[in-house]
């Protein structure tokens, strides 16, 4: 019964981290590429509008941190629950 238990838990933390990093990654390029795009379109970054860099190249930069932020905490999550690879 214990390994049911654990099993539910790591799949529970699991599911957990992929719904929060899926949240962040429709999140922040909706709010700041079409929400608040003209908002922010006053700013500029290296000469272009920061809601159209948002909309565009910040959505893939923010891709790439989530993935490094991902594999970091599934790695915490693996040694929680002794699923870690060795």
């Amino acid at each position: 019964m214990k390994v049911d238990g654990n099993a539910r838990a790591y799949w529970s933390a699991t599911l957990g981290l992929l719904t929060k990093v899926l949240v962040i990654w429709f999140v922040v390029p909706y709010l700041g590429g079409i929400v608040f795009a003209d908002a922010l379109n006053g700013i500029k970054l290296g000469g272009y509008p920061l809601g159209f860099w948002i909309a565009h190249q910040g959505s893939i930069y923010l891709f790439i941190v989530l993935i490094f932020w991902y594999a970091k905490k599934m790695s915490a999550i693996d040694r929680q629950f002794g699923m870690q690879e060795d």
